[in-house]
C-alpha cells in the first residue's frame, strides 16, 4: 500500500558495515534523522580487517567478542566486482588499487569508504561505541508506534552509558562474526590445538603442523590450499565425500591434503577418529564450520528470538510482525547478491517509516512466515538453513514491493557463470574466466554508464 502521508523519525542504525551503510543513506533520503552506531573505528564491518585476533577466545564463545571480522589476510571476493556494487554506486576499478576482478578484501572495504564519502554519511556515524542494550519503552505498543530505549557506550568513556529514545531501530550487525560450533566428542577434553576460523589470519603459524580443516565450505577450502603450502599435513574433513571437480583437481596437485569424512571422535593423546574408522594424530583442528546470528543486546520480551539459527519471526526475513516497522533487519538473508538485496530492504524500511507505505496485516505476515517455515520443512531443509535463499526470483519479488528494479540479467549470469568455474576451477577461477561477452555488457549497461566516462579499466 502506498500513501501520499510522509513523516520523520528519529531512527538509530545498529552497524556501519555494508547493510548498514545504505541503510542510514536510504531513510536520510527519505527525510529521517538517522544515528548509526558502530562499535569500531571506521566503516565496513566485516571488511575492516582486524590482523589482531590475540586474546579472542579460539571458540569465539564470549558473548562479546573482542575480534569483530572474520576475514583472513588473503581473503579474495567469491563474485565478481562487477555483480556486488549497489545499483546507483558501482564497484569501479580505480587507478593505483586492486584492479582484479576478484579482488582482496581491502579493495571491498576502500569501496565502501568511497561510498560512505560520496554519499556524506560520516557525519551520522558514532565509531567506537557499543551498543549496551536496546529495547521497547512500551512493549504492549504495536508495531508502529513503539518507542526504543537505546544504551551505549563509547570505547573513550567507559563508565558512561548514554541512554536515548528513538522511534524505531534497523538492526544491520551482519552474521559472520560468532562461530557455530559442531558437536564433536570429546572436542571439550582434546588437549591440543582447536580454533574457529574467525580467528584464523595467516598460515605461518601451522607450519609443519598436521591440521584437521573441519568443513567444506569456501572458507574451508581456502584455507586448506593456503596451508598446504606450509603445513605437513592438511586433512579437509567433510560432510560429504562427493565433492566438486574443483576441489578434486586441487587435491590431486598436492600429496599433503587429503579428503576425510565427518570426525566420529577426538581422543585426549591428540587422535582424532573419523566415521570410517581411519585415525590420525593432528596438532590442530580448524573448525571452519560457519557462524551463527547473535544479538546480544536486543530486548524484545521474545517476540524475536534465534532457534538454531533461524532469527524469527520475520516478515521477509526483515520485519518482526508484532514490532515493524518500529524495529527491522537489514542483512539476515544469505546466498543472494547482497548489495542490491540490502539496498531494496533499506527502501523498504524508510518508506514504511515515512508512512508513504504499509505492511499487511500481523495476521497475513504471521501466515507468510509460517508458510516459509512449512515450505523449508516440507522441503527437508534444517532450520539453520531458514534464511538460506539462493533463488533470483525471490530477490525480484521483494523488490516489487518497493517498485525497486529487478536484478539486471547480466548481474545474475554473471554470477552463476562464477559458481560454475569455481567448481571446475577452483584455484584458478578468480583469475581465468570465460565469460567476456557477459562482461561486456555488463560494462555498457546503464549500471555502469550513469556515472558517465570513468576511470576504470578491465
Amino acid at each position: 500500500m502506498v500513501s501520499p502521508l510522509s513523516l520523520s523519525k528519529n531512527v538509530c542504525v545498529i552497524g556501519a558495515g555494508p547493510s548498514g551503510l545504505v541503510a542510514a543513506r536510504e531513510l536520510r533520503k527519505e527525510g529521517h534523522n538517522v544515528v548509526v552506531l558502530e562499535q569500531r573505528w571506521d566503516v565496513g564491518g566485516q571488511w575492516l580487517y582486524e590482523p589482531n585476533v590475540e586474546g579472542e577466545d579460539p571458540f569465539g564463545k564470549k558473548k562479546v567478542l573482542q575480534v569483530h571480522s572474520s576475514i583472513y589476510s588473503s581473503l579474495r571476493l567469491i563474485s565478481p566486482r562487477e555483480i556486488m556494487g549497489f545499483t546507483d554506486f558501482p564497484f569501479l576499478v580505480k587507478k593505483g588499487r586492486d584492479t582484479r576482478r576478484f579482488p582482496g578484501h581491502r579493495e571491498l572495504w576502500l569501496y565502501l569508504k568511497d561510498f560512505c564519502e560520496h554519499f556524506g554519511l560520516r557525519e551520522m556515524i558514532r565509531f567506537n561505541t557499543s551498543v549496551e542494550c536496546v529495547r521497547m519503552v512500551e512493549h504492549d505498543g504495536i508495531g508502529r508506534d513503539l518507542k526504543w530505549m537505546v544504551k551505549s557506550k563509547e570505547k573513550s568513556k567507559e563508565e558512561t552509558v548514554v541512554e536515548e529514545v528513538f522511534d524505531a531501530v534497523v538492526v544491520a550487525t551482519g552474521h559472520y562474526s560468532h562461530p557455530r560450533l559442531p558437536a564433536i566428542k570429546g572436542m571439550d577434553t582434546w588437549k591440543r590445538k582447536q580454533l574457529h576460523s574467525h580467528i584464523y589470519r595467516v598460515p605461518e603459524p601451522f607450519r609443519n603442523e598436521i591440521v584437521v580443516v573441519v568443513g567444506n565450505s569456501l572458507s574451508g577450502q581456502d584455507i586448506s590450499m593456503e596451508l598446504v603450502e606450509v603445513a605437513k599435513e592438511v586433512h579437509l574433513s567433510a560432510k560429504s565425500l562427493n565433492i566438486t571437480e574443483g576441489l578434486s583437481k586441487v587435491i590431486s596437485k598436492h600429496d599433503n591434503l587429503h579428503l576425510r569424512p565427518q570426525i566420529e571422535a577426538l581422543q585426549e593423546d591428540g587422535r582424532v577418529l573419523f566415521v570410517d574408522g581411519s585415525w590420525l594424530i593432528a596438532d590442530t583442528i580448524l573448525h571452519c564450520t560457519g557462524y551463527s546470528y547473535t544479538f546480544p543486546f536486543l530486548d524484545t520480551k521474545g517476540r524475536v528470538a534465534v532457534d538454531d539459527d533461524r532469527v524469527g519471526p520475520l516478515y521477509e526475513h526483515t520485519f518482526p510482525p508484532s514490532l515493524a516497522p518500529s524495529l527491522s533487519f537489514v542483512g539476515i538473508p544469505r546466498k543472494i547478491i547482497g548489495f542490491p538485496f540490502f539496498e531494496a530492504q533499506a527502501k523498504w524500511i524508510a518508506q514504511l517509516l515515512s508512512g508513504k507505505r504499509r505492511l499487511p496485516p500481523r495476521d497475513e505476515m504471521m501466515r507468510s512466515v509460517e508458510e516459509l517455515y512449512r515450505s523449508r520443512d516440507a522441503a527437508s531443509i534444517p532450520k539453520h538453513y531458514t534464511h538460506d535463499i539462493a533463488d533470483f526470483e525471490y530477490c525480484d519479488r521483494y523488490g516489487d514491493h518497493i517498485g525497486f528494479p529487478h536484478l539486471e540479467e547480466w548481474r545474475k549470469q554473471l554470477c552463476l557463470s562464477a559458481l560454475v568455474n569455481a567448481d571446475a576451477n577452483l584455484d584458478a577461477y578468480r583469475d581465468s574466466w570465460d565469460d567476456h561477452d557477459l562482461l561486456q555488457q555488463a560494462l555498457k549497461s546503464p549500471h555502469f554508464t550513469q556515472l558517465g566516462p570513468g576511470d576504470f579499466t578491465i
